[in-house]
């Protein structure tokens, strides 16, 4: 496990487990953090691995760091600086899984929707609050959150600022799972395993027609059928396949 000053990671051959740990500032995200994450990407974007995000001290991330983000001009939110980093997370070519305990607030709950996984504990606390401090949810959630729980309640979280507490989240469906904190991990990595086991580039064509805008569907489903339909993975795991059929 390698650290950095905001990040511990944690390599594996087929994943990369990313912990953020600024545990004084309850993990927010700051600009040092930002930087560390492009580092991770530009890494997985060469290599690809399944990364899994995580937060230390039994936090995810309380948000971006206010004291940080109070001097900011017109000039740095035009830069999109936590936009610009949850949507290269998302855009990652294998799949990224949030284990989400504790608080998610703000910046941190976007950075767990830029995921394309999430699990929680009972004690998330999950939302977008920005509203009382004066400025709006920039970095994804007024657009991805209405993707993944539907544009009424999104609209209801964003223009409230109500969080949703680990129940509320798995009821919305935006987190598939819940675990005791001590297991949250742990079913991080399970769910991992399951993506690990199967073909890789099958999965990441998958991830990469699952995003694509409506218009380019079904052309992009044929596409990527006709490159996997060519390779080598293909033919051997579905003559695996007949072969255990054959024998049992």
């Amino acid at each position: 496990m390698s650290d950095q000053r905001s990040l511990l990671v944690d390599e594996h051959d087929d994943r990369v487990a990313v912990t953020l740990n600024r545990p004084a500032r309850r993990n927010a995200i700051d600009q040092g953090m930002v930087d560390e994450l492009h580092v991770v990407c530009a890494r997985l974007e060469v290599a690809p691995r399944i990364l899994i995000l995580t937060g230390a001290g039994g936090v995810f991330a309380s948000g971006a760091d206010i004291a940080e983000l109070r001097e900011r001009t017109g000039a740095d939110a035009e830069r999109g600086i936590n936009d610009t980093i949850f949507s290269r997370i998302a855009a990652l070519p294998m799949p990224v899984i949030a284990a989400l305990d504790g608080y998610a607030l703000g910046g941190g709950a976007e950075l767990a929707y830029a995921a394309d996984l999430r699990l929680g504990t009972p004690r998330l606390r999950i939302g977008n609050p920005e509203t009382g401090l004066g400025i709006i949810a920039a970095a994804g959630a007024l657009w991805r959150l209405p993707q993944l729980v539907g544009l009424p309640l999104a609209t209801e979280l964003v223009l409230t600022g109500r969080i949703l507490n680990g129940e509320e989240a798995l009821a919305a469906g935006l987190v598939s799972d819940l675990f005791e904190p001590r297991e949250l991990l742990a079913g991080a990595h399970a769910l991992a395993d399951r993506i690990a086991a199967n073909d890789p580039l099958a999965t990441q064509l998958t991830k990469r027609v699952l995003r694509a805008p409506l218009s380019e569907h079904p052309a992009a489903e044929r596409e990527s059928q006709a490159q996997l339909f060519e390779s080598p993975e293909k033919r051997r795991r579905m003559t695996e396949f007949l072969e255990r059929r054959k024998a049992r």
